[in-house]
């Protein structure tokens, strides 16, 4: 068994990376996504690429890796199982009063999200247990098996568990599922203490509840792709991103799809971390553009950021994730004038069917159309020839907006880029100027079908002097699947100040989770040599109400030398972050973080020889592109980039064209190849 896969999910393509072990090569076949099954899209992608490269049977397949949305399409469509609720009595109506905040807060009219499980499906029970994990009110069984039994007659198919302090003392949850499960064995059962078992019950009972409403939705899916794919001959078993990053088995992905709802696009960054450390860039902001939307985030010396969780649709997600931020802008993003007769971009996108006009099924110009009305994109096809497209189509579609706003068609067409490319700015800020950050210490990489072709124009807006484009970006997050490890996360709420007097409850706490992680790695059947912890801890000073995640250093003794090191990392996160720092403040652990992975086969990161630079071996013709209106259209020299190897040096104006992409160099930028066959783009005049 000699082959790799890795397979994406996006909302217009689908996209397959295959290595094949034995000749180092890596394959790259696209797909149009199937959303009503995504499954027909990855069975098609796979027999594709398998045929591209030989007739490779699947049997073939050692390793197979598969980022999917189909838990966030089901949370952002309202498309979940009918869940029911279970909660201490008092607390059922916590899942609709949620925060004080609104969610608008200069429009008194605007809605809270509509709960995932209505009223009457929210049962409430007799138990009660104290802030110090101690029972109060013992846990009335019959109550509850009243409550399974309502839910039932109700014909729920999933039951979330959430009890007051049950992070604490587990015992009145646990009990309550077997319940569950006598009464109702077929039924999607989450516990809050499994899922997060963390303080801030309303954040927790999100959590859950959101656990389940998707639960059978994903648990369906894998179980299906799982069957269909044994079923042509796979042995591997195959495995799901998750939002952190890693990779876990199907099987136990079903259990927690919580954990998925960045699965799509965690890898890429996972991915384009370990391309770009390899480079000589730590410091990189990825820039992940799709179909649908992009996605950001920050990575620091060769380290995707990390956080705890996020607000999903206005309702909050707590779970170990990749700091990505999305925004509704790509290459499907629709253009549309508001009323104020202003041009607007996104976040409603044409998707994989009708798609932008050129495609043929649809008449709404996307931002796609905007590039193929100004030469940018290839006006004939796209894929290498796979795709065939429509320019006439797309210069319609742009001229029914330009027309109203009295524009040309290349200025409105600009205008589109300009509005998208400020959209995608502002994404970047959040990531990076909100937390502290200044984008311009750090490279541009962008990824994705549509990245390339934007990331120029972005970098001059933000500032930013470099971007490095890899050599398989439009395929990038799949790539990153054959680049991850399997990784979970454990954690534990126990508040508690940081000084020398509690470094040994510390130690403790640590002590239990790493048990728990020996036992994950066993499980897993992860070999010790390639076993790695990571611990992190929540902090804050005493008497505030939010904390900041810090990595502990060299290890997780604190009883021999951590308290001080970490005392100081957090005072520098929080000055970065809030501009000052309390030394004398008493600074308080909130949870405990251990992050486990074990090694998997990557897919090494190839270095080549440096050559004399002939960039024109590579030239296949000239496009007459327009990069501003007033100037008209120029000719622009047009690049394989499979004939550029490393060494070369390209001047823009230029385009450099690959199946998977296409990257647009702007008037005076410069780009090298590397010896990784990066695309080093050093950005142009920026007045």
């Amino acid at each position: 068994m000699t082959l790799r896969i890795g397979v994406d999910t996006g909302g217009t393509f689908t996209d397959v990376c295959a290595f094949d072990e034995e000749t180092g090569r890596v394959h790259v076949r696209k797909v149009s996504s199937t959303p009503d099954d995504p499954g027909r899209a990855i069975v098609q992608g796979v027999t594709e690429i398998l045929d591209q490269i030989g007739g490779r049977e699947i049997g073939e397949v050692g390793y197979f890796a598969h980022g999917t949305t189909v838990g966030t399409n089901a949370l952002l469509t309202g498309r979940g199982a009918r869940t029911g609720l279970i909660t201490t009595r008092g607390f059922r109506d916590l899942l609709e009063l949620g925060r004080g905040r609104r969610p608008s807060m200069y429009d008194p009219q605007a809605d809270k999200p509509t709960p995932q499980v209505p009223r009457h499906l929210r049962m409430e029970v007799t138990e009660r247990v104290r802030h110090t994990g101690a029972v109060e009110t013992p846990l009335d069984e019959a109550d509850v098996r009243r409550a399974v039994r309502e839910l039932r007659e109700a014909g729920v198919g999933a039951i979330a568990v959430c009890l007051l302090y049950s992070y604490l003392n587990p015992d009145h949850e646990r009990r309550i599922g077997e319940i569950i499960r006598e009464e109702m064995p077929d039924v999607y059962v989450s516990l809050s203490c499994d899922v997060l078992p963390e303080f801030r019950e309303y954040e927790r009972l999100s959590t859950v509840v959101t656990n389940s409403y998707v639960g059978p939705v994903v648990a369906n899916y894998l179980a299906r792709l799982r069957g269909v794919l044994a079923d042509r001959g796979l042995t591997a078993v195959p495995h799901v991103t998750q939002s952190n990053g890693g990779v876990i088995p199907f099987s136990t992905a079903e259990a927690l799809p919580v954990r998925l709802v960045l699965s799509g696009p965690s890898t890429g960054v996972v991915g384009a971390a370990q391309i770009c450390t390899a480079a000589g860039f730590e410091d990189i902001i990825t820039f992940d553009m799709g179909g649908t939307s992009s996605d950001i985030s920050l990575v620091q010396e060769g380290r995707p950021k990390v956080t705890a969780g996020m607000e999903l649709d206005g309702r909050p997600v707590r779970s170990p994730m990749l700091d990505i931020h999305t925004v509704g802008a790509g290459g499907g993003s629709l253009a549309w004038i508001d009323s104020g007769n202003h041009l607007r971009v996104g976040p409603q996108s044409a998707g994989a069917f009708p798609g932008p006009a050129c495609y043929g099924n649809g008449t709404d110009a996307a931002v796609t159309d905007a590039n193929v009305v100004l030469r940018m994109l290839n006006p004939d096809y796209l894929l290498n020839g796979q795709m065939k497209i429509d320019r006439e189509a797309s210069v319609a579609a742009v001229a029914r907006l330009a027309e109203p706003l009295g524009l040309s068609v290349e200025e409105a067409a600009l205008g589109i880029l300009r509005v998208v490319t400020a959209n995608m700015a502002r994404a970047i800020r959040v990531v990076s100027v909100q937390r502290g950050y200044d984008p311009r210490a750090y490279a541009l990489v962008p990824f994705g079908g549509a990245g390339p072709l934007h990331a120029s124009r972005l970098a001059r807006e933000l500032g930013m002097k470099t971007m490095v484009v890899p050599e398989i970006p439009g395929a990038q997050s799949a790539l990153g699947l054959l680049m991850t490890d399997v990784k979970t996360d454990f954690m534990r709420t126990h508040i508690t100040r940081v000084d020398e007097s509690t470094a040994a409850d510390v130690d403790e706490v640590f002590d239990e989770l790493t048990e728990r992680a020996a036992a994950w790695f066993v499980e897993e059947e992860v070999e010790e040599a390639g076993r790695t912890l990571r611990p992190r801890l929540d902090l804050r000073y005493r008497g505030q109400n939010f904390e900041l995640a810090v990595e502990v250093p060299a290890g997780h003794r604190f009883a021999r030398d951590g308290v001080d090191a970490v005392i100081e990392l957090f005072h520098e996160a929080h000055e970065r972050v809030y501009g000052y720092r309390s030394e004398d403040a008493t600074v308080e652990i909130v949870t405990f973080r251990l992050e486990a992975s074990g090694s998997a086969a990557h897919v090494d990161v190839r270095r080549d020889e440096i050559h004399a630079s002939e960039p024109e071996k590579a030239i296949i013709g000239t496009r007459s592109t327009c990069f501003d209106p007033a100037e008209g259209y120029v000719d622009t020299p047009v690049y394989d980039r499979a004939r550029l190897t490393p060494g070369d040096v390209v001047t823009g104006p230029a385009i450099v064209e690959q199946m998977d992409t296409t990257t647009v160099l702007l008037p005076s930028d410069v780009c090298r190849v590397d010896a990784y066959r990066n695309l080093i783009v050093e950005i142009g005049d920026q007045s």
